[in-house]
């Protein structure tokens, strides 16, 4: 079982990042530190906590060669909220300054989302207690005698009658077996009717003469809702349907969404993971530009700084800070430079790692090494089937070496070529199961069929209509 994050060192990040990454050893160095410094902040006494920042990370490396992923696992192994952004989108027509702050909304959803899957695990079993109860109500009505109240499943009766004590035994003896009958499943396709929540149909769009920003719309819906009565509605499902309803209605019930809020508001100030792809787009290749796209990219730049070095944005959950947010940018960097970027932007990410081109040799490992290798994705899709695809060694070092030959001659797309590749190999297969490959079978892929099915591939320069 794997350590909690808490526990783990930077040695042993990297070493959990190495069982999804290949190679980039200098990135997951940097970014399991910048992990660690995020626990070793929280154990600091006194008010210089509040003033220790993380240090933000660039990137800097051509497509495909593991710069969101790298991000993305590091989000996983410290189970922080984690979003991905494009700068360039910022620059599109009718974007303002204020939806730059959207990326700061979208780590509170995440944030907001994580926190709610943790508290209804912790409720879970509670609430599938309360809906055995409802659905035993539903199906065997309790014998309700004068002054009977039923109460979480506990009888009260104030005026007891003995002529009903043999009703009330014979009722409980047969809900029992009918509890029996659901625990063991054996009820799950009967249907009966439950009273369910509706929502209220709200739509709001424009505000006068213009568009309103997504918090505020939201906090007017919000608003709205609760102004509006709760109305329910009958529906008659099968148990199974009825219970995953009921279930999500009492998890709700039992949780306390001010308190989700404010968790979840903490854990994005102190964990939240911004990724900022595509920043080398809006870098400006000349600060003395006068006016056009530079102009718009640079407009970016200093709507994203505030962000960066730390400020108060609005949610609908709340007011968030995002002094201690850990952001990792990401850029080609193949026309721009990382120093086209504004001084002020530069200097809010201190640590500057460039990512090395993939290699023949990094492909074969990307294709035999990770845990969710391409090669073991397969034969996981063709196993659903009872279809058994290997490869021998020697098929995997082809597929590498035409891989990486194509990137040469072409576009370096990096590991993403090793899709288009599989896909090509693999399609005719994954047509043809089960009609004409029958289950039991077992494919085995070599080095000649690999040269035979993909020789067609290698000599079209025009690879546009492969490319996935």
């Amino acid at each position: 079982m794997r350590k909690d994050f808490h526990e783990l060192t930077p040695r042993q990040i990297v070493g959990e990042l190495d069982k999804y990454i290949i190679g980039q050893h200098d990135a997951k160095r940097n970014v399991a530190i910048a992990l660690r410094n995020r626990i070793r902040r929280m154990h600091v006494k006194g008010d210089i906590q509040k003033d220790i920042v993380p240090n933000n990370i660039l990137m800097i490396g051509s497509t495909g060669v593991g710069k969101t992923e790298i991000a993305r696992r590091l989000a996983k192994i410290a189970n922080a909220p984690f979003t991905k952004v494009e700068a360039s989108k910022f620059t599109e027509v009718g974007y303002v300054g204020r939806d730059v702050e959207s990326m700061v909304r979208d780590l509170v959803e995440q944030s907001v989302h994580l926190v709610r899957e943790k508290k209804n695990e912790e409720v879970k079993e509670k609430a599938a207690l309360a809906v055995e109860e409802q659905l035993l109500d539903i199906l065997i009505p309790p014998v309700k005698s004068p002054g009977f109240v039923r109460n979480g499943g506990q009888s009260q009766d104030s005026t007891f009658d003995p002529s009903n004590a043999g009703d009330d035994e014979l009722n409980e003896r047969t809900r029992e077996r009918f509890r029996e009958k659901l625990k063991n499943g054996e009820l799950e396709d009967r249907k009966i009717e439950i009273q369910v929540k509706q929502a209220p149909p709200v739509g709001i769009g424009m505000i006068g003469n213009g568009m309103m920003d997504d918090a505020s719309m939201q906090g007017l819906q919000d608003m709205i809702s609760g102004m509006m009565p709760k109305k329910t509605k009958k529906r008659k499902l099968t148990i199974e349907e009825a219970r995953k309803v009921l279930l999500e209605e009492e998890i709700s019930k039992l949780i306390d969404f001010d308190e989700l809020k404010e968790e979840a508001l903490r854990l994005a100030e102190n964990n939240g993971i911004i990724f900022i792809d595509e920043i080398d787009k809006i870098a400006s290749k000349s600060s003395k530009s006068g006016g056009g796209p530079d102009v718009s990219r640079e407009g970016v730049q200093r709507d994203l700084l505030p962000i960066v070095e730390g400020s108060a944005v609005n949610t609908k959950y709340g007011i968030i800070n995002t002094d201690h947010v850990l952001f990792i940018a990401a850029g080609a960097f193949h026309v721009a430079k990382p120093s086209d970027l504004i001084p002020e932007l530069q200097g809010r990410f201190p640590i500057r790692v460039e990512l090395q081109s993939l290699t023949e040799d990094d492909f074969y490992r990307i294709l035999k090494d990770p845990k969710n290798a391409l090669t073991k994705q397969y034969q996981a899709l063709f196993e659903s089937e009872e279809v058994y695809l290997d490869f021998n060694d020697e098929s995997i070092h082809e597929i590498a070496h035409l891989a990486f030959k194509i990137n040469e001659e072409v576009e370096n797309i990096g590991a993403r070529r090793l899709h288009t590749v599989m896909s090509h190999l693999l399609n005719d297969f994954l047509f043809d199961v089960p009609d004409s490959i029958e289950p039991n079978s077992k494919i085995m892929i070599t080095r000649k069929m690999v040269q035979e099915r993909l020789s067609s591939l290698v000599k079209n320069r025009d690879l546009s209509q492969y490319i996935l």
